[in-house]
């Protein structure tokens, strides 16, 4: 069972318990909606599962990289005032390992779940799925992992060899 059904079925197990206590003490709220839960159900994991519908390229991603996220991450995602999103390849194993999305993450996918969660400061959750897809194909092309031309969608995104991939212990649940 892959973590997003388990994080599902924890956020329905918690809803019902809710909806007990509710019922016994008023004005405590009420259980949230199937709707409800499905805004809230994002994620995306390492196999794609779950990307939307949409597109895009790094020239599209370089555009809205430099309209909604350069202020925080720098001109090409050099860094400044907050994280380096580029280079550090073959730093990881460095005594002052350099980590980026280059260098560090091992799933493209994992990017686009988080940067459609939490970017842009202090907007989150405000980028079209298309923008997603630019500006993660943006910090794909600025690594040197795609090429200029290349599309990313929910096809291809998950077909994208991270550097990195080789260097995390996957999660195997107990069977």
């Amino acid at each position: 069972m892959c973590m997003r059904d388990r994080l599902l079925i924890a956020t329905i197990g918690l809803v019902l318990a809710g909806a007990a206590s509710a019922a016994e003490s008023p004005n405590l709220g009420r259980p949230a909606t199937a709707e409800e839960i499905a805004a809230w159900d994002l994620s995306i994991g390492p196999d794609g599962a779950g990307l939307p519908p949409g597109s895009g390229t790094p020239r599209q991603g370089e555009a809205v990289f430099a309209a909604k996220c350069a202020a925080c991450h720098g001109e090409n995602g050099a860094g400044k005032p907050n994280d380096r999103l580029v280079g550090g390849q073959g730093t990881i194993a460095a005594d002052s390992p350099v980590k980026t999305v280059g260098s560090y993450w091992p799933y493209a996918t994992t990017i686009f779940d988080y940067v459609r969660r939490a970017m842009p400061l202090p907007q989150s959750k405000s980028l079209s799925n298309d923008e997603v897809y630019s500006v993660v194909a943006y910090l794909l092309r600025l690594n040197g992992i795609i090429a200029e031309d290349d599309v990313m969608n929910a096809r291809t995104l998950p077909q994208v060899r991270m550097p990195n991939r080789d260097g995390f212990v996957p999660f195997r649940p107990a069977r």
